[in-house]
């Protein structure tokens, strides 16, 4: 829903913009993590709390890739540690937070802690954060006491006729429930021996990897994140000489394997590291390479996590599946 009353709030003076609108000032682009900063914390809490709001929704959260070769999983909980009791857990799309952490919130974003989301209130208010410390205020409500306020902290804010960082569902995207017939679809396809990796995507950005076998697929669906995208493959293969051996020549590839002590590790390499590659998967009990191409991905078939009522309100899709489970996409829930 787009809401009427949308402002960019900077420290940008528009005195100092070109005739294309692009900044010529001396203003750093980066947070000073002083006064600024509180001041685009005190405006954003400005503009909620005349907008009548005191609680926000996490929507579509995303942190740095963490696939990539030596960057598994860094130790590092982007700052989410502090705001969240079980860090990275706790920030999912839907999750709900009082206005106090959404603010934390907005201030890792301004610093560039690598965290990023949509905060919102449905209806009534949105706050996004974009490159250089650009803020994007959304309101059903004018908010013009907030206005002036934010020119007292010696900010500059600006109408606007929308948000460049509003969420636009991809053209080509498909969304399916993972509901109970996607389940029972899947655990068939397990038992067939068609299936026997699942891929969650709990966050933009980062995915955890779980190896489905009959006994292990309702404990693997019971621990999924909310609103999380799955993705299912084939099973990993114990033959790890003959999934190496399919290694191309150039590009990129993603390897899973599992580990003699069951767990799951996935990078994505390129020619120089196949050999770093081959020395850490040799003596794996599991593996498989998937395509990392869009053109060439394609899952099993595909879903997306609805909320414990059963209702579809997560808003971000799937890649394109061979859809061996024959559901038919639905369009999210607006």
């Amino acid at each position: 829903m787009q809401l009427p009353y949308v402002y960019r709030v900077t420290k940008y003076d528009p005195l100092d913009r070109d005739e294309h609108g692009h900044y010529t000032g001396t203003e750093d682009t980066v947070s000073d993590h002083g006064e600024t900063e509180a001041a685009c914390l005190q405006a954003v809490e400005a503009f909620a709390v005349e907008a009548g709001i005191d609680r926000l929704s996490v929507r579509e959260p995303g942190v740095p890739s963490l696939a990539h070769f030596g960057v598994e999983r860094p130790l590092d909980d982007l700052g989410l540690g502090a705001l969240f009791p079980d860090g990275l857990t706790g920030f999912h799309d839907g999750a709900q937070v009082p206005l106090g952490i959404g603010l934390e919130l907005v201030r890792l974003m301004l610093r560039e802690r690598g965290a990023w989301c949509r905060l919102e209130s449905e209806g009534a208010f949105t706050v996004h954060v974009g490159w250089d410390q650009y803020l994007y205020i959304g309101s059903s409500r004018p908010c013009e006491g907030a206005l002036v306020r934010t020119r007292e902290l010696g900010l500059f804010p600006e109408r606007v006729d929308v948000s460049p960082y509003d969420f636009e569902a991809e053209e080509e995207g498909v969304q399916r429930p993972g509901d109970d017939d996607f389940w029972t679809g899947l655990y068939r396809a397990v038992v067939a021996g068609r299936a026997g990796l699942l891929e969650e995507i709990y966050v933009e950005g980062a995915s955890r990897w779980h190896r489905l076998t009959c006994a292990t697929i309702e404990t693997v669906r019971a621990g999924l994140a909310p609103r999380a995208r799955l993705a299912v493959w084939p099973g990993l293969s114990s033959d790890i000489g003959a999934v190496l051996g399919t290694l191309p020549t150039e590009g990129l590839v993603e390897c899973v394997w599992q580990d003699k002590d069951g767990r799951i590790h996935s990078a994505v390499v390129d020619e120089d590291q196949f050999p770093e590659l081959a020395r850490r998967v040799s003596g794996a009990d599991a593996a498989a390479l998937l395509p990392v191409y869009a053109e060439e991905r394609a899952p099993l078939f595909t879903a997306v996590m609805p909320d414990s009522d059963g209702v579809m309100r997560a808003r971000w899709q799937t890649e394109h599946s061979l859809d061996t489970l024959g559901h038919k996409p639905r369009r999210p829930n607006r």
